[in-house]
């Protein structure tokens, strides 16, 4: 296992963009712990899997350099990296067992042919596989496939970390949580370093330790999965993470107040120093709005309300600005409405950025 430090990377897939300033990935400077298990997180585009291409070798880094422990591994190959990868699509040999799959990183390493029998079979019985050792791979489910191809990762001692890329795109819905929890589970037990790419937030929340979230080629926030939902450090990650995403109100600072369109919400002592010029927004989680009779809060008015099952949504707009509500009870919605904002839950963003309290 490795500690995997980021130091300072940069990437432009072409040196012309790199002279103009276009930067797939903007500066990064970050360390994986060793053991750890972390998720990358973010839409499309946002430099994810560039990243990780940059962590196992696949890419060298415009700039900077990556480090496993202290040594500099930036020019390295993958397989000098002793890393494992694990992509979107299965990439095994259809022509061998699953067995002799699991085996074949083993062989390529000259490990001692009894050792690799205790290893597999290990391996067959962790992944769920031992009924199809001797099965041709060809004929197995994608979901099988994919197993085969986070046993090779595992089944080898010396692998530094093991990195996923959105490695179950092509799993059937019903089956993802089973693997999400069997992966889970081995990380426990193997205690490897593990990355993993998704645009996913259930995958990345319910896997990760700590969560890398990505936007437009940069990191905006790394932390449990608790601190991104309760202390976004940006609206995009109040925004993506959480269903609903994090209501964004426009807003003004005034003796404070949050001023939203003509309405005064109080925020507490010391949550928002900003300056002049800077554009500014509150911020709070739909669970943390009440609606109430009018009288209690600020005036809004309800739109609909969606029944999702085991909770209300509520749409409603706050002086024109789109605001949603978390009802978890049966209570009736009035005809005339307030909003109750839970002061502790208050977030106040100027350029996009938290603005700390204190």
């Amino acid at each position: 296992m490795a500690r995997i430090r980021l130091d300072h990377i940069r990437h432009a897939y072409s040196p012309e963009l790199a002279r103009a300033g276009t930067y797939a990935l903007r500066e990064v400077d970050h360390a994986f712990e060793d053991g750890g298990a972390y998720a990358l997180l973010g839409p499309s585009g946002c430099g994810k899997t560039t990243l990780l291409n940059i962590i196992s070798g696949l890419l060298t880094p415009s700039e900077g350099h990556v480090r496993f422990d202290d040594r500099d591994v930036t020019l390295l190959t993958p397989e000098a990296r002793n890393i494992a990868q694990v992509f979107q699509f299965p990439v095994i040999y259809d022509t061998m067992t699953v067995a002799e799959n699991l085996a074949f990183p083993l062989k390529n390493r000259k490990v001692p042919a009894a050792e690799i029998r205790t290893r597999v079979a290990d391996m067959l019985r962790r992944i769920g596989l031992e009924a199809k050792a001797n099965r041709k791979a060809r004929g197995l489910t994608a979901d099988e496939k994919q197993k085969i191809s986070l046993g090779r990762g595992l089944v080898r001692s010396d692998v530094n970390a093991i990195l996923f890329d959105e490695p179950l795109t092509v799993i059937d819905p019903h089956m993802k949580w089973q693997l999400r929890s069997e992966l889970k589970q081995l990380h426990r037990e193997f205690a490897m370093t593990m990355v993993y790419v998704t645009h996913d937030q259930t995958e990345a929340l319910t896997f990760a330790d700590k969560v890398v979230v990505m936007y437009a080629g940069e990191v905006v926030q790394i932390g449990t999965p608790e601190e991104l939902f309760e202390r976004p450090k940006h609206t995009f990650v109040g925004y993506f993470i959480g269903s609903p995403g994090m209501n964004l109100l426009p807003c003004r600072i005034e003796s404070g107040d949050a001023v939203v369109s003509g309405a005064r919400i109080r925020l507490r002592d010391g949550a928002a120093r900003v300056h002049a010029g800077q554009t500014t927004e509150l911020g709070i989680r739909p669970e943390f709005v009440r609606i109430a009779p009018r009288g209690e809060g600020v005036p809004i008015v309800v739109d609909r309300v969606e029944d999702v099952g085991s909770e209300r949504i509520v749409r409603a707009r706050l002086n024109g600005n789109p605001l949603s509500a978390i009802l978890r009870d049966d209570h009736a919605v009035p005809a005339e409405a307030d909003a109750v904002f839970a002061p502790e839950a208050l977030n106040v963003y100027a350029d996009s950025w938290l603005v700390e309290r204190g």
